[in-house]
């Protein structure tokens, strides 16, 4: 019966890491995404409080580069073990799973928003504000449901 248990405990230990993914890679790209969409929420934010003087080329650019990333594909980013009990370096919750189609339809609702920002980014600072929060709107609601609390 020791031996049993030596056996099977040896056992144990060596199929664990074999049973482990490796996702890395979809991590890399699904945080990818998440920077660029920061960085350019960050120009907007910042022409929205006068932080940075309103550049309507910047602005628009900084929208298109949201729009586009909305376009995105997020099935491939986000395969079922890549949260957060599973592996390190994500805040992402395993309720993703559980609620995928909830999940998709609020990254959908993000783009819908980041389209209304391309409309509004170059026709002055003052369209900025109703748009980002719009925007923020949809980003806070997927957090506040998906991703671990820092």
């Amino acid at each position: 019966m020791k031996r049993f248990a030596l056996t099977l405990a040896a056992a144990t230990m060596v199929a664990a890491p074999a049973m482990a993914q490796d996702f890395s890679a979809e991590l890399k790209a699904r945080q990818g995404q998440f920077r660029i969409m920061a960085l350019n929420l960050g120009v907007l934010g910042g022409m929205a409080q006068g932080k940075i003087e309103y550049d309507a080329e910047a602005a628009q650019e900084a929208a298109d580069t949201l729009v586009a990333v909305s376009m995105i594909s997020q099935t491939p980013h986000w395969p079922e073990g890549s949260d957060n009990f599973s592996i390190d370096g994500t805040r992402a919750m395993p309720a993703i799973w559980e609620n995928t189609d909830d999940f998709l339809a609020k990254w959908s609702d993000y783009g819908e928003a980041a389209l209304v920002m391309q409309e509004a980014a170059g026709t002055g600072a003052e369209a900025i504000g109703p748009a980002l929060r719009q925007v923020g709107g949809t980003c806070s609601s997927c957090h506040d449901d998906y991703r671990e609390p820092q």
